[in-house]
């Protein structure tokens, strides 16, 4: 489930939509309906966040904070740039948010945002999964907590060293250092930005987490932290605060 690649941001403004649409490309104007949000939106943000995060600090939250008594800790400081359920290309659904830090690969830390048990699979170079046994919002299920993109462009890990590949079931605790940002794509040409991708995994009823690939796999991260952080209830051009 670790993953390679990060997506392509960059796609027509809804300028092009009627266009399409009227000439009955209707392949081309979903590409414009996945597109939108970031011309002007988020991807400009957090373009102008990557150049110059000084720039830019009421963009940034905090390690550890969270929105009134949600139950989850923000694991990484920085801009959450990309939201759960934003569309990056044709058919393609973000399953989790994105931290951008503003600093160098192996510099910013991330830390367990709950109490749970840590497994990292053999062969994975940047990511971690920490089971829940009790759904804080649903104790009566078990849930997943999924970090990834923490190594360097080469695949250098940034994983503290108590989580070597081949960890599974190590209880962790709210706050605990786990490890820091990187820009690992798995493609040494084409590192992403510095950030650390989260998701909240769902259980297949087995104990095992499902493949997080798959937004419908994943839950809406924004009443764990109390932020808002669904991209269908926040403005392209808004940058995440507490939910209402």
């Amino acid at each position: 489930m670790e993953k390679d690649t990060i997506k392509t941001k960059m796609l027509p403004q809804k300028a092009c939509l009627a266009v399409f649409m009227a000439a009955g490309l209707l392949g081309l104007a979903g590409l414009c309906l996945a597109g939108r949000t970031y011309l002007g939106g988020r991807n400009k943000n957090v373009m102008a966040f990557l150049r110059a995060p000084e720039k830019h600090p009421e963009y940034v939250l905090d390690a550890l904070s969270r929105c009134g008594e949600a139950p989850f800790l923000l694991p990484s400081r920085g801009f959450v740039g990309y939201l759960w359920d934003d569309s990056f290309r044709l058919f393609h659904r973000h399953q989790g948010i994105d931290i951008f830090a503003g600093t160098e690969a192996g510099k910013t830390p991330v830390y367990a945002p709950y109490d749970g048990f840590l497994t990292r699979e053999e062969g994975w170079h940047s990511s971690l999964i920490i089971r829940v046994p009790r759904d804080p919002l649903q104790p009566d299920r078990q849930i997943w907590l999924y970090m990834t993109h923490m190594a360097d462009a080469d695949g250098n890990s940034f994983i503290e060293g108590a989580f070597p590949p081949g960890t599974y079931e190590k209880p962790v605790f709210a706050g605990d250092l786990l490890g820091y940002q990187g820009d690992y794509s798995g493609n040494p040409v084409r590192p992403v930005g510095v950030h650390l991708h989260f998701s909240i995994v769902q259980d297949d009823g087995a104990g095992k987490y499902l493949n997080e690939l798959d937004i419908l796999n994943t839950l809406d991260p924004s009443p764990y932290f109390g932020f808002e952080l669904n991209a269908k209830s926040l403005k392209s051009s808004e940058i995440p605060g507490c939910v209402p």
